[in-house]
């Protein structure tokens, strides 16, 4: 046998003892009793997968699950990082994370010769959108949608993972831009708060793209990091402490990230390609397991809604109020909600229009900024609740590919529904970051016979 082959011999036995302390016993059986998900890119699948993120925008997490899926990139053909941020975040920020991997890729490298070079991913990272959407869901092309299209007409047999960590506008742009790619794609969105932000373009692909073959995470990937085994080192904090603190580079930057503890929330989207079964959202996996969506939840207002009218929760709210007598040629207006300000469009139909992503289960309270002086100064409101279980028994004939959190109340953490077909595999998936992670603090140990002077 050749060096390598011992050396990834010996891996696999190391992993083999390694994960003896109770990870899986034989037949399949995890240590909480639960059978473990087979299938995904740990047993073999090799995905294509591009990735659209925020990181070094609106939060910090996008840090981490990008030092969570470099580490596994031997498994997976990466094919881009878009940086699709709202705020400051830019491509520079995966730069400074591919910065890293090059000082762990030495060792890293030693475990597989698969592991993509760094000046390979710097090469393949690009700048997208910066923008909200306008209200017609879609602005320019960016150097980002424009590499999703070329990704997406490769001549490859399989589907185009697209992971969206942050803003849908790429997607958008390209879906606008090359329709003919949509069949190859496979697209797993962490909504929630992205959601919130991308109203805009995420209504362009409900409304004009709804073959799309899509997970549309709002609450599951919550799971990563609330609810599971939290007890000892599966703490959210105690994890980074023992198995990230003092792993090489990566292990620094990711424990400088969010005061050193787990959130990771875009992460889920790695893992449901990692172990599971991703053709099919109905199976469990790492990621999640989904059900098919049902109509997705809008309401549209010709007057200024209040807290006694109801949405469901991650639905769109659209108010569309006829412009006054008083309106200047030039009307210009902003729903103000929390920390989100959306601004309106002006309509053909003389009609001024507004759109809001609640992104929890409460009650919200918006007022009006505006040059129309019966508009300035208004105030409004909606409450927000969580989707009624029966929902799920009702998929929308339309969204035949679309897939969503499942409401039944087993699978909740609290108020997120799903959640906990994340969490019930927190000590899979932690451990099997953490000897990841090991990669990263030195490299494979070599066998003593092929040692040098053997």
């Amino acid at each position: 046998m050749g060096l390598a082959t011992n050396r990834r011999l010996f891996t696999l036995l190391l992993a083999a003892v390694w994960m003896g302390g109770g990870a899986a016993c034989p037949g399949g059986e995890a240590a909480t009793g639960t059978e473990t998900p087979s299938g995904g890119a740990l047993d073999g699948d090799r995905p294509r997968i591009l990735v659209s993120t925020d990181i070094g925008g609106t939060d910090p997490d996008d840090f981490q699950s990008m030092v969570h899926l470099l580490v596994y990139a031997d498994v997976f053909d990466i094919e881009g990082l878009v940086s699709s941020p709202y705020g400051p975040g830019r491509k520079e920020q995966i730069l400074e994370v591919i910065d890293c991997y090059e000082t762990d890729y030495a060792n890293l490298k030693t475990y597989s010769d698969r592991y993509p070079t760094p000046g390979a991913l710097r090469a393949m990272s690009k700048q997208g959108e910066t923008e909200v959407a306008p209200y017609a869901g879609m602005r320019q092309s960016t150097e980002g949608s424009e590499w999703i299209v070329q990704c997406a007409r490769r001549d490859d047999p399989r589907s185009l993972h697209v992971l969206v960590w942050g803003g849908i506008e790429d997607l958008a742009q390209a879906l606008y831009d090359a329709p003919d790619i949509l069949p190859k794609l496979r697209v797993y969105y962490i909504g929630g708060p992205n959601k919130k932000w991308g109203a805009n373009a995420y209504q362009y692909i409900a409304d004009h793209h709804g073959a799309l073959w899509i997970i549309e995470a709002n609450a599951t990937y919550r799971g990563w990091f609330v609810g599971g085994n939290q007890q000892g080192e599966w703490g959210n904090r105690e994890f980074v402490r023992r198995h990230v603190v003092g792993h090489g580079a990566f292990g620094e930057f990711f424990n400088q990230q969010l005061g050193g503890t787990i959130k990771m929330g875009d992460t889920p989207s790695v893992a449901w390609l990692l172990r599971g079964t991703p053709d099919d959202p109905s199976k469990p996996g790492w990621g999640g397991q989904f059900v098919r969506a049902w109509e997705r939840p809008t309401s549209r207002s010709n007057r200024i809604t209040t807290q006694e009218d109801r949405i469901e929760v991650f639905g769109i709210l659209e108010i569309a109020l006829p412009l006054s007598d008083d309106a200047p040629s030039k009307p210009e207006a902003r729903l103000i909600a929390e920390n989100q300000s959306s601004p309106g469009h002006v309509a053909d139909d003389k009609t001024i229009r507004f759109r809001f992503c609640p992104k929890a289960a409460q009650a919200y309270r918006f007022i009006f900024e505006s040059n129309v002086p019966s508009l300035e100064g208004k105030t409004g409101g909606i409450t927000a609740t969580s989707p009624s279980p029966n929902l799920a028994e009702h998929p929308s004939a339309k969204l035949s590919n679309w897939w969503t959190d499942d409401p039944t109340p087993q699978w909740a953490e609290g108020p997120h529904s799903g959640a906990k077909t994340v969490s019930r595999w927190r000590e899979d998936f932690l451990r099997d970051f953490a000897n990841r992670m090991d990669r990263c603090q030195a490299p494979i140990p070599m066998p003593a016979a092929t040692a040098p002077g053997r």
